[in-house]
């Protein structure tokens, strides 16, 4: 009998059997009885996705039911146990969704740049989406924790995939910050919890405001989670992630938009929500302080993306920026921003997936990776820039495009939290994204075609799925109703005093 339980099991299990068969693909043993067989590789990886899409549907429409799924019991009051709620269950959809479209476009990416060791790259995939999972359902910080580590490692061979200097360098910086963050704030800050309230359950209204933890200590706890979760990367831990763009532009997307600082984003917002409580959160006297240095992040990495001719690299401090919108509707807890904030989550998944597809796709074709060298191609590749203007336009959180919304509850929530100041670097940033993301569309569009003809045609499937989110983005502009009702019993709790009533 299928039960929500064992949906919750088949999330994991989905990806992790997925790659399994993937693995069986490359072993030697099976190269000499059918000979190399990409075809099947990836049809294995596609079915995995289909399927988990379809599992995390069904989660999705009962999220608000709560199951729960506990794996194993170490001693009384830690385990590792699965709970669906509505945060997770709509990070988990965004990254088994994008990781379906996302595998199309690797296909297309990797087969026409003949990238080495594409096995390992798919199964790598498999065990990441697999922490993804584990990170958007678990039930406690015990589980974030176990599954977010998962990930950083799963992760770090796609980093370093093409084995150079690069590779390495951006591959041990990448390891460096993520480990060092995690094992050194993180985890104490996972065991003074448990310390302070005997569990590390995700409890609605907040786990701590519920154990009379004072704000001082909620504060310091705050600071601890912020910076631990280097997934988010706020600044200054941030460094990691444009170093990351060494790796190939599936990678990237990957990156940016499926798990890894989706991942880090997600797990503050449910800390957030979960563990402190919205109204704990406004009386820690460190909150001010982060919701500032979240704001500074935004304007900041926004200025130094204007300075990157190389796309990739513009991209990245992009999402630095980007991200930190999610840190400042945490620390401002207001029920709007933090609806603001996890319409983020989705909305720039889809808008970021986009730009970063289009990037990789114009290299296959170009072998270009500069902003300043792609003038006049969008004659040449229209559907390409198309897609991008439309993801970039959303960044930007311009309507009728599915960024707007979050942009529009975020500075609501700044209002109604008493944080008008912070408006201004919510515009600042929307100005920035303008200067440095509209540049490519505009010379794109209205410079001259290049007199060269392309290296090589697109793949369709390095065209088709950026086209795809693109239109998702669209679609997802007036999705908000729904969205924002699945939402919104989530922070309906905002005060300390409210949970014990």
């Amino acid at each position: 009998m299928f039960t929500p339980e064992l949906a919750l099991a088949l999330a994991l299990a989905i990806p992790a059997i997925g790659g399994v068969f993937v693995a069986l693909t490359g072993s030697s043993a099976f190269e000499r009885m059918f000979g190399a067989q990409p075809n099947v590789r990836e049809a294995f990886t596609l079915i995995a996705g289909l399927a988990l899409v379809a599992n995390v549907a069904y989660l999705f429409e009962i999220a608000h039911s709560n199951p729960t799924l506990t794996l194993a019991e170490m001693v009384p009051g830690l385990s590792l146990t699965f709970t669906l709620e509505p945060l997770g269950a709509l990070f988990a959809a965004v990254a088994s969704g994008l990781w379906v479209i996302n595998s199309l476009y690797s296909i297309g990416y990797m087969r026409g740049n003949n990238e080495k060791k594409q096995t390992r790259f798919y199964v790598c995939f498999c065990i990441a989406i697999t922490a993804a999972m584990g990170v958007a359902l678990s039930g406690n910080l015990l589980t974030l924790f176990v599954f977010y580590e998962v990930l950083t490692l799963s992760t770090f061979p796609l980093v370093t995939h093409k084995g150079d200097a690069n590779a390495k360098r951006g591959g041990r910086i990448y390891l460096t910050i993520l480990l060092g963050t995690s094992i050194g704030l993180l985890l104490p800050a996972v065991i003074a919890t448990q310390f302070l309230a005997g569990s590390t359950d995700f409890v609605a209204g907040g786990l701590l405001a519920l154990n009379d933890v004072t704000p001082l200590i909620s504060g310091v706890l705050l600071v601890m989670f912020a910076f631990g979760i280097g997934k988010a990367a706020l600044m200054p831990i941030h460094a990691w992630l444009p170093n990351a763009m060494v790796a190939p532009t599936p990678v990237s997307a990957f990156l940016h938009a499926v798990a890894v600082v989706k991942a880090g984003v997600f797990s503050i917002l449910k800390v957030g929500t979960y563990i402190f409580g919205p109204g704990l959160i406004a009386l820690a006297p460190t909150s001010e302080p982060l919701a500032w240095i979240a704001g500074i992040s935004i304007v900041v990495a926004s200025i130094i993306a204007m300075t990157k001719d190389n796309l990739k690299a513009r991209l990245a401090f992009s999402t630095v920026g980007q991200l930190a919108y999610v840190t400042l509707a945490v620390m401002l807890a207001s029920p709007l921003a933090m609806l603001g904030g996890a319409l983020q989550i989705v909305m720039h998944a889809w808008g970021k997936i986009t730009l970063f597809m289009t990037a990789g796709a114009i290299y296959t074709a170009t072998g270009k990776t500069n902003v300043s060298q792609m003038k006049g191609l969008g004659h040449q590749m229209p559907w390409l820039f198309i897609a991008y203007t439309l993801g970039a336009l959303s960044i930007i959180g311009l309507p009728p495009l599915g960024g707007a919304w979050a942009k529009m509850f975020l500075i609501q929530g700044a209002w109604e939290s008493g944080h008008g100041i912070l408006i201004v670097a919510l515009i600042a940033s929307s100005l920035l994204n303008v200067a440095y993301l509209m540049p490519l569309s505009i010379q794109g569009f209205f410079q001259p075609p290049p007199v060269e003809p392309l290296k090589k045609k697109p793949p369709m499937l390095v065209i088709l799925p950026p086209v795809m989110t693109a239109i998702g983005i669209l679609l997802l502009f007036f999705m908000i109703g729904p969205l924002r009702e699945f939402l919104e019993p989530v922070f309906a709790v905002t005060h300390p005093m409210e949970v014990s009533s």
